[in-house]
């Protein structure tokens, strides 16, 4: 096995805005032997998520930025087929941050690796969506930071996409009413249609703001914040007293060449009067109980309670235009590359 070359994604230079040509390669490399303890997994379905575009820059956020000539980060789903430890089989099924490569070796104790039990009516590829980090983020996010209590309002930005997804399932189910913002017709029917919010918004017709008012008459609660921009000024005189607002991202500006020139969603909030209960928070604050919440999630799946959307790209090839339309829009739910079976 350690034989074949492995083929993965590699950051050649800094993008300057979007991702330009001879920004990122697709590369040949050798996969080197096993070490006692490691295992080498094949990837089968690679995970597309908005975080990755602000690693590519030459910037120390919450996370370091990818280094050149590095393979571009991301989670996977992936298979064991070759093990060099009693922690993980041939066969094993795992969650892990592969990059964006056909096969990576590490540690079978490595951490962020998680076996999946594989469940009925599951897809591999939901545990790397509403299943997995994007859905773990939106359940923590909304219920640990935003506190809901029913009744109220929450307003969730990118409605349609993994992380607004859970969000909006999840306050309706603890009574709240629940209202998308969203890009098109088609994802706002979605939204309301499929996922069963009470409301979604169309950011894109041109009536934000009349529109987000109308469809919060008693004001919003809790704001989940996923975009920034013209959405979060839309928002901001509709926050109640007490309001929270759990700010996950802000993929708006993630193409931005000056960030530092950005207005982000904590310029907003910090010029309201009073100013709402609101900060960044990562998954990870909680990753005590990631299999707790993934379990959670799953079983949701399972039972066609939780519902969601994919858009899958073919080949890892074809995984920079993919994420770049991501970025854009241009996706509808989780955004996927299929690598293998």
């Amino acid at each position: 096995m350690t034989n074949n070359t492995n083929r993965a994604v590699i950051l050649k230079q800094r993008p300057q805005g979007e991702i330009q040509e001879g920004d990122l390669a697709l590369e040949e490399r050798p996969v080197r032997e096993l070490k006692e303890g490691e295992v080498l997994a094949k990837v089968l379905w690679l995970s597309l998520d908005p975080y990755m575009r602000p690693r590519m820059n030459d910037a120390k956020g919450y996370m370091d930025p990818i280094g050149l000539d590095e393979v571009v980060v991301g989670e996977s789903v992936a298979r064991i087929v070759e093990s060099r430890s009693d922690e993980l089989k041939v066969g094993d099924l795992v969650t892990c941050y592969s990059g964006w490569q056909e096969y990576v070796v590490f540690p079978a104790n490595a951490e962020m690796v998680y076996k999946i039990e594989p469940k009925d009516n599951v897809p591999l590829q939901a545990y790397l969506g509403v299943a997995g980090m994007p859905g773990r983020t939106g359940y923590c996010g909304l219920m640990y930071v935003g506190k809901p209590t029913s009744g109220e309002t929450v307003v969730v930005s990118a409605a349609s996409g993994p992380v607004g997804t859970v969000v909006g399932q999840t306050a309706r189910k603890e009574g709240c009413r629940t209202v998308g913002v969203a890009g098109g017709p088609e994802k706002c029917r979605y939204v309301v249609e499929e996922l069963g919010f009470d409301a979604c918004v169309d950011y894109k017709a041109g009536n934000l703001e009349a529109d987000l008012k109308a469809a919060c008459p008693d004001g919003i609660d809790i704001y989940f914040e996923n975009v920034g921009g013209a959405v979060t000024r839309a928002v901001a005189p509709l926050l109640n007293p007490g309001a929270r607002v759990p700010i996950c991202g802000f993929v708006s500006a993630y193409n931005a060449e000056d960030m530092g020139a950005v207005e982000t969603p904590f310029h907003v909030l910090k010029a309201l009067d009073p100013v709402p209960e609101h900060r960044f928070f990562l998954v990870t604050e909680w990753q005590d109980k990631h299999q707790e919440i993934t379990n959670i999630l799953a079983d949701r799946v399972a039972s066609g309670e939780l519902k969601y959307r994919e858009t899958i790209a073919e080949g890892l090839e074809n995984a920079p235009e993919a994420f770049k339309g991501m970025l854009k829009g241009k996706n509808f739910g989780k955004q996927l590359v299929h690598i293998a079976d």
